[in-house]
């Protein structure tokens, strides 16, 4: 926990330098819906509804879209249908070749009927450009033939990162009907699909649960995010931040220019360090180390509050560089100031953003373990060595209402809980992790007598992606196969546990 900042800098750069790709990656995130006016939709039962513009560009497993079409069984459709009739009958689990529906966001595609009149079926879109959201509500939307079971959710989709978000407020199961399915995942045709873990295609009821679709690097190319002071759209930047996020070093010898044929040709290069952008958002180019990177410079008006998490835009700086963009202390891809979680540890950060009691530390964010780390910037918010995220013992997705001695304060502020045992980790040098950062292999090594009963690595958002029984004094664990970022690996080791974190390259 301790790291946290310097192993930021090593996944802002991966994030930047990554290039967008097609192969999506889902995570659980907090339950938060979005409150507020949208348009109303007329709904008519198994219907695709007309074409509808989106207030931005949107790529879609690799194509760009600038319209969509809302199907009332449940899910967003890019593209033409064949008919103005939307599929209702299914029951292949996704990836599948006889899946009827192609090319669309599965909020939680089932057999809606939507002649009633109950309920709503709305969209709209909210923020400012270049961070702007739209949403597709469906609230309380009943069930053909269980017409007293109804369905809220909501899809969110946001400008520049490409992320979708799906909120679940409330859905049951029609067991008497198309035996119960529904399905939450992204679809593009019977190979590319993937839907929320044990969201498949089945019949299973939730409530008051999150879910984000994402892809490696979040942005194609660099971005510089300046507070705008004086709300006119321009800003002078300092390029030499830049260059030290995309090299390495600010004192790299580099050349930036305004446009691409300039940085190819060599010509007209933009001779300050300082540079005021002529339009916004804009897109310059710089050259370094033979190669040619791509710099994307906005100024937005920060007393919006982009990501509604209270705290304010200029002070989701957390490196006081001057770029919004490249602070991301969860390493989930979402800059701070447009993440509503910012240390990525399930409790939302408007929950975190408290302050001290003592008038004597009033301006002070409170910091639970007095690390030095507000709470909603750690993800270890009371010390104890174990995760907030891992302290979610009801296994609801919610750490702050796990109080498992009943005593009046969360799990997740209290260093005498921990998984139940009260020694939560080993003192001294237990156990080595190496290499740090893991390309193909890691070495998870233990240096005692004790046993090494299970070994289990999980992302930054909380989603176990591996868990292995250890044999030897050495274990050698295959991580050729994860995405690059971060990732942390809990070893159980007797009753006793340890949390380590390693970069996977």
């Amino acid at each position: 926990m301790k790291q946290k900042y310097i192993l930021f800098i090593v996944f802002t750069l991966w994030v930047f330098k990554t290039n967008a790709q097609s192969n999506y990656a889902v995570a659980t995130i907090p339950f938060q819906p979005f409150s507020g006016t949208l348009a109303p939709l007329s709904t008519m039962d198994d219907l695709y509804s007309d074409s509808i513009s989106l207030p931005f560009s949107f790529d879609f497993y690799g194509a760009t879209y600038t319209s969509m079409r809302i199907s009332t069984n449940g899910y967003i459709y890019f593209g033409t249908p064949a008919s103005s009739n939307s599929p209702w009958q299914f029951s292949q689990p996704i990836p599948s070749a006889n899946f009827p529906v192609e090319n669309s966001i599965l909020g939680c595609y089932e057999d809606l009927y939507n002649n009633t009149g109950t309920g709503t079926l709305t969209y709209g879109s909210y923020g400012t450009a270049p961070y702007r959201k739209f949403v597709v509500f469906f609230n309380n939307q009943p069930h053909f033939s269980c017409t007293s079971l109804n369905s809220s959710f909501q899809m969110i989709l946001s400008e520049t990162t490409n992320v979708i978000d799906v909120q679940i407020i409330d859905r049951q199961s029609c067991t008497t009907w198309n035996q119960g399915n529904g399905v939450v995942g992204l679809v593009l045709n019977g190979t590319q699909a993937i839907a929320a873990p044990g969201r498949n295609t089945g019949s299973w009821s939730a409530s008051q649960e999150a879910w984000r679709f994402y892809r490696p690097g979040y942005y194609p190319n660099y971005s510089f995010v300046r507070c705008d002071d004086d709300t006119d759209g321009f800003q002078t930047f300092n390029l030499s931040i830049a260059t030290a996020d995309l090299f390495g070093d600010a004192q790299v010898p580099v050349i930036y220019y305004s446009s691409l044929l300039d940085a190819q040709t060599g010509n007209n290069p933009i001779v300050s360090g300082s540079y005021t952008n002529t339009s916004n958002p804009q897109t310059i180019y710089v050259m370094g180390n033979g190669m040619i990177k791509t710099v994307v410079l906005s100024v937005i008006d920060c007393a919006i509050d982009a990501d509604n998490d209270s705290v304010a835009s200029d002070l989701e700086d957390v490196n006081t560089d001057s770029n919004l963009a490249n602070d991301d202390t969860d390493f989930d891809g979402l800059p701070n100031y447009l993440d509503n979680d910012d240390d990525g540890d399930l409790i939302l950060t408007n929950v975190e953003y408290v302050f001290n009691r003592d008038q004597t530390n009033s301006a002070s964010a409170l910091d639970s373990d007095s690390d030095g780390i507000p709470n909603y910037l750690d993800n270890d918010d009371d010390g104890d060595g174990l995760l907030t995220f891992l302290e979610d013992y009801n296994h609801d997705g919610n750490p702050a209402n796990d109080d498992t001695n009943s005593n009046g304060t969360p799990d997740f502020l209290e260093n005498a809980v921990a998984l139940g045992v009260q020694a939560v980790a080993v003192k001294g040098e237990s156990v080595k992790v190496y290499p740090n950062p893991a390309t193909t292999v890691l070495n998870i090594q233990n240096l005692t007598t004790n046993t090494v009963t299970s070994i289990e690595i999980y992302s930054v958002n909380g989603t176990k992606v591996k868990t292995i029984k250890p044999s030897e004094a050495v274990t050698n664990i295959s991580v050729a196969d994860l995405q690059s970022g971060v990732y942390f690996v809990k070893v159980q080791m007797n009753q006793q546990v340890e949390n380590y974190k390693f970069v996977k390259n």
